[in-house]
């Protein structure tokens, strides 16, 4: 249900009131208020007052698409509903390892990569122990190609400890002001429950905000694909190709996320710029990749038809 619909009488009134002033001042425009409720409401009024009834066939439970200058929301769906939002936990991974800074450090991939990723079939960007990378290289390792692998391992590095990390994840959260937002993992993967890690449409769209404010972060997930030569001794060539289904298909995407469970569903945090105007989205739980894909797309030419 629209979030911003109004269920009580007192929309209706307010509302009917906005027809009567529109009326009243022979005012012959259309009179876009979104969000009133249309059942019980004269087809007059809702022809008036409901002009704009938002996006049509969106699938998606929960949504949101905002300005992302300004962060003004311009449409949603069920904002605030506490939901699993798998993968796109990566990006306070991401935004909590380059606020910590020394990304040049060398770290070694730990071995307990290979439990982690076997254990609720993750996605990896094929590192194995033993292999050292910089906390930079990994930092595309996660957000190019949705490494849980490469998660574990920048966690486990900077917590110190993976308990210490996703105790920082949380800080971060407070301190960002994303109430409605819980990690207990740092890939977003169901550990140690499917719903242990949570956050709503509303503070993905805030916490999206802030990291593409990174340079670093927006420079990555930006990217269709992204490759590191080999170095001896240290790791092998590793080429990585973007899990995000806009990038490079939807014209102006500069990001941002995925992420999937099968509690989350099919879930893509999203932001794209047209004639210097910039909007970011989320679309969670959605039944596929076709479907988010679409809602993503039609959330996004709403946005900037609505900017």
């Amino acid at each position: 249900m629209h979030a911003r619909r109004m269920l009580i009488t007192s929309g209706l009134a307010a509302g009917l009131a906005v027809v009567a002033m529109a009326a009243a001042t022979g005012a012959n425009a259309a009179v876009r208020v979104t969000g009133v409720r249309a059942a019980g409401v004269p087809n007059a009024a809702i022809r008036a007052v409901a002009a704009d009834a938002g996006p049509t066939g969106i699938q998606a439970p929960y949504a949101d698409v905002a300005n992302a200058a300004t962060g003004a929301d311009i449409w949603n769906q069920n904002p605030t509903s506490q939901v699993p939002m798998g993968s796109i936990a990566k990006v306070m991974t991401a935004y909590v390892v380059i606020e910590s800074g020394n990304l040049d450090q060398e770290i070694t991939v730990p071995d307990g990569i290979t439990a982690y990723d076997k254990e609720f079939g993750a996605s990896t960007a094929g590192l194995k122990p033993g292999e050292q990378l910089t906390a930079r290289e990994l930092l595309y390792a996660l957000l190019v190609p949705s490494g849980c692998d490469a998660a574990f391992t920048l966690a486990q590095a900077y917590g110190p400890g993976l308990s210490g990390f996703i105790d920082k994840m949380n800080a971060a959260a407070a301190q960002l002001g994303l109430t409605g937002t819980h990690f207990t993992d740092f890939s977003g993967l169901p550990d140690p429950t499917e719903f242990s890690t949570y956050s709503t449409a509303q503070d993905l769209v805030a916490l999206g905000r802030v990291a593409m404010q990174l340079p670093l972060f927006a420079s990555i997930v930006s990217l269709s694909s992204y490759q590191i030569a080999a170095v001896k001794g240290e790791h092998p060539k590793f080429k990585w190709n973007t899990t995000n289904p806009l990038i490079g298909n939807y014209p102006g995407t500069i990001g941002i996320k995925t992420g999937d469970t099968q509690a989350a569903g099919d879930c893509l945090l999203f932001e794209a710029v047209r004639n210097g105007e910039n909007v970011i989205g989320v679309v969670l739980d959605d039944p596929s990749w076709t479907a988010a894909t679409s809602d993503a797309e039609t959330l996004l030419n709403y946005g900037f038809s609505h900017y």
